[in-house]
């Protein structure tokens, strides 16, 4: 009985839809030298709110291992996230942040950046959707069990942080789209980028081979 309830749990329409926009938005950042600046931030305003959203409607988990779970994003990996969206972004990358989410208080003056706080989210998600994916049903419930307890404590709040920014920058005064004009000359970026370099896509080659 408590393994069919297990089963439920985890294959459940909820679970299925965090799921499937986790996923999305992986995709969506691995892939963010793609998009134009102005389609980043409307692409990135319409997924961080579902994000949100299908985060909250998980049902509660309780971990069934004592060990930590394993983690597939390397620092390295992280880099290239943040640094692809600070290189769109440019100037409009740092935004004022007045809640830490770490220690829960008002700060008097921080400076935070879209492209931390996007690499962090991703990080999380990131490692979440692999363990998901290639775990037992144990493993699949315990990671969903750490990604539900990094969103209370930490990434949560730098999602409504990182939103709000987004929004300021998306319906500001300045010119997006001569803006990344602009950037387009200085960086050489087109649409045509190259990413089979990538780490992430090497990964996902090989994850795509094992499959096979």
């Amino acid at each position: 009985m408590e393994g069919d309830l297990k089963n439920d749990v985890v294959y459940s329409q909820n679970i299925t839809e965090f799921v499937i926009v986790a996923g999305e938005y992986c995709t969506f950042v691995e892939n963010t030298l793609r998009f134009s600046k102005k389609d980043f931030l409307e692409k990135s305003g319409k997924l961080l709110p579902l994000i949100y959203l299908k985060t909250n409607l998980l049902p509660r988990f309780e971990s069934i291992f004592d060990d930590g779970n394993e983690k597939f994003v390397s620092e390295e990996e992280w880099d290239i996230i943040h640094d692809a969206v600070q290189k769109k972004l440019g100037l409009h990358d740092d935004y004022r942040e007045v809640f830490d989410p770490l220690t829960h208080e008002q700060l008097e003056q921080s400076t935070a950046s879209i492209s931390d706080s996007l690499a962090d989210i991703y990080q999380d998600l990131k490692n979440f959707i692999t363990l998901y994916n290639i775990g037992t049903e144990e493993l699949m419930n315990d990671a969903l069990w750490e990604c539900q307890l990094n969103f209370e404590e930490f990434w949560g709040q730098k999602l409504l942080n990182v939103l709000k920014a987004i929004h300021n920058v998306y319906f500001g005064e300045d010119d997006l789209e001569e803006d990344e004009g602009k950037n387009t000359e200085e960086n050489n970026v087109d649409g045509d980028i190259d990413t089979s370099n990538w780490i992430l896509s090497k990964r996902q080659a090989d994850y795509r081979k094992g499959e096979e």
